[in-house]
């Protein structure tokens, strides 16, 4: 990048007393601005023309200036009335503030960057009316949103790797304008954990029912896109989840998370025996084979099934889609033992939707959702813990399904 001159600097800020000046309203920033773009304009038009304003050669060129008309534009420092030039034959085409222009720089990124924070239409006008001073409408933002829906749909279809040893599955609810109604809604994720160790969120999708047909769409969805194998499916116990995936992927093992059969199981309990109940629950999930974590589960049973005998039901029930858990070693099971990854996604996306009575269409829920999500994206850069050790036992348990 060329080098301003600091003598060109100071002889600017010569006169300037206080940041207002500089940044203010009628700052040097917003008058520099302008005065830039105009004469960037100006050059623009004597290029497409082939000559300098006033230059001889432009006497019976066939093509000449024809004035200037007056544009308002949207910026980093608040609203600037540009004069733009225009050519007689009407052919000139600018490209630093193009026709049709209404914002300029980073304008965008910005009503872009508010909005994946959860801000609301009338929060983004309201801040950017306070810090540039631009009135700015609804439509406006909506537009701008909207433009992210072309990249969801890209993304959305994108192909997958053939191979994610962990895929995290869990669902949200959130109130979504239907056919004139607001209804529930929910919002299906999932997390694959890669060979190499990084978490990647392999789709959104939305749905008024939770329930086998529409997981099977799903995993059928990201078979399609090249998805071939799972060695763990680490679930919530949502409906009809685990059967659906088996039906596509079925040599997957389906483990349900760990910690949400302890939360279900503390729903129960009073405030004074929560503690102890929650230190024997302990001794079942943390047993070294499934041997232990059964006698564990019948000394919970003896202990507490007087007062909570639907706790111990729960886990028998759920005792096949617990188990896988117990035949790996301690480097697989910190990453299966349970679906936090995924849970921390959420509060992220219920920050982001709070602000949100309800959504007046699926599109203005999965452009809100998409935006946050690859805000949390930024963060996955690193393998999960002890991933190399992990991916060890599983070229052992797994053999051949584990790509070279």
């Amino acid at each position: 990048m060329k080098e301003i001159p600091t003598e060109l600097i100071d002889q600017l800020l010569e006169g300037y007393e206080n940041p207002e000046d500089i940044t203010g309203e009628d700052g040097i920033l917003k008058q520099l601005t302008k005065s830039i773009l105009e004469r960037a304009l100006n050059s623009e038009l004597s290029h497409h023309l082939g000559y300098s304003k006033y230059a001889v050669e432009g006497k019976n060129s066939g093509n000449s200036r024809n004035g200037k008309t007056s544009k308002i534009i949207k910026s980093d420092h608040g609203e600037l009335a540009l004069s733009i030039p225009r050519d007689r034959k009407g052919t000139f085409e600018p490209q630093i503030v193009k026709k049709g222009q209404r914002r300029f720089t980073g304008f965008d990124d910005k009503i872009l960057s508010m909005y994946a924070r959860g801000m609301t239409a009338r929060d983004i006008q309201d801040h950017l009316h306070e810090i540039y001073g631009v009135e700015v409408s609804a439509d406006l933002i909506s537009s701008v949103t909207d433009g992210i829906l072309d990249e969801v749909r890209e993304w959305q279809n994108r192909l997958l790797d053939p191979v994610y040893p962990i895929v995290y599955f869990d669902a949200l609810r959130l109130k979504i304008r239907d056919e004139g109604v607001v209804i529930n809604k929910s919002v299906y994720l999932a997390i694959g954990v890669g060979m190499d160790g990084k978490k990647d969120i392999l789709g959104i999708w939305l749905s008024k029912d939770e329930g086998a047909k529409f997981w099977l769409s799903i995993f059928t969805d990201l078979h399609n896109r090249g998805l071939q194998d799972i060695f763990i499916a680490c679930v919530d116990g949502l409906r009809g989840l685990p059967e659906a995936i088996e039906s596509v992927f079925p040599r997957t093992e389906v483990q349900l998370c760990i910690v949400h059969m302890v939360r279900n199981s503390l729903k129960y309990v009073s405030y004074k025996d929560r503690k102890k109940l929650a230190a024997d629950l302990k001794e079942i999930y943390r047993a070294i084979t499934i041997s232990q974590a059964e006698a564990a589960l019948a000394a919970f049973k003896t202990r507490w099934d007087a007062q909570y005998p639907m706790i111990s039901k729960s886990w028998e029930q759920n005792w096949p889609r617990l188990i896988p858990f117990f035949a790996y070693p301690i480097e697989i099971r910190k990453a299966i033992y349970t679906t936090n990854a995924i849970e921390s996604l959420n509060n992220t996306l219920r920050k982001v939707t709070k602000n949100r009575n309800s959504f007046p269409n699926d599109d203005a829920a999965i452009k809100l959702l998409y935006m946050a999500l690859k805000n949390a994206m930024k963060k996955w850069t690193m393998p999960i813990r002890d991933w190399s050790q992990a991916v060890h036992q599983f070229s052992i348990r797994f053999g051949d399904r584990v790509p070279l």
